[in-house]
């Protein structure tokens, strides 16, 4: 009886959250053009900005434009990578796979799971890719492999986060269309108000507070700080967030799977008794 008790719990959840990841990783093999996303886009963007913009982008005496873009850039495409979730969502809801879904014998959250998880190895795979084109361009790591070990899964326990919120917000809209605006609308501001691509001084001081506390900027200076790509001359942030960017991410990660996994896993159960 106790085995039974388990085999429905948590343990059961996470197997069948397996099964569903695995069903969604099978879609890279099927649709390559998933994969041009995960892996081109990242490179895009880390030479557009080195060397299309990088020249002209001033962020202080003593530290090279590659190095500082490097984090910044880590969290604006693990963010971006977050939003398969709510896109597959959408698009299982258009097409009623919902509806099979609810006919197995399976854990009612086991399909967010693996959905949100399948995240994880996609963006695994981008920073793969972002961190060997950043060496290319002159990108250096310089704390040692434990602390960029340290760096790529807070990025990743973010995203994570981030995950969750798409997830929910595909279960809401209507259509791949509508995820695809809505999550524009929500992760443009938090990527590029924030101090991914230029210093918080550029900011004019009513955008300040909110790009200080942006998580966004936590997580680029956490992991900018754990790859050693803040020179010691730069200036000391004055405010908490930046003082203290892990365990603000954290917090923030925290908060988000603790508000949105019960939200995801409500408005799952609604569209699948539709």
């Amino acid at each position: 009886m106790t085995t039974l008790t388990q085999r429905s719990g948590p343990l059961r959840v996470l197997s069948d959250g397996w099964v569903c990841a695995k069903r969604n990783l099978i879609k890279i093999k099927r649709v390559p053009e998933i994969m041009v996303f995960v892996l081109i886009s990242p490179i895009m963007f880390v030479l557009l900005f080195a060397y299309v913009f990088g020249g002209a982008i001033d962020v202080g005496p003593g530290l090279d434009y590659k190095e500082f873009l490097i984090g910044g850039i880590f969290a604006q495409t693990v963010v971006f990578g977050a939003t398969f979730s709510g896109a597959a969502m959408a698009e299982d809801m258009q097409k009623g796979f919902i509806d099979r879904f609810r006919s197995l014998p399976m854990s009612r959250s086991a399909v967010l799971v693996g959905r949100t998880g399948a995240d994880v190895v996609y963006n695994v795979l981008s920073l793969i890719i972002m961190a060997l084109t950043g060496l290319f361009v002159g990108w250096r790591a310089h704390n040692g492999i434990p602390k960029m070990l340290a760096a790529f899964a807070l990025l990743l326990v973010f995203a994570y986060a981030i995950s969750w919120i798409m997830a929910w917000i595909g279960l809401i809209v209507p259509s791949v269309d509508v995820i695809n605006n809505a999550s524009f609308i929500v992760i443009m501001p938090l990527t590029f108000v924030s101090n991914a691509f230029v210093p918080t001084e550029s900011f004019p001081d009513f955008l300040k507070p909110f790009v200080e506390w942006n998580p966004v900027s936590a997580v680029t200076q956490a992991v900018r700080d754990l790859f050693g790509n803040i020179p010691d001359n730069a200036p000391v942030p004055d405010v908490w967030s930046l003082q203290h960017p892990v365990i603000y991410t954290l917090l923030w990660a925290v908060l988000i799977v603790a508000l949105f996994v019960p939200l995801s896993v409500r408005a799952y159960q609604r569209a699948a008794s539709k």
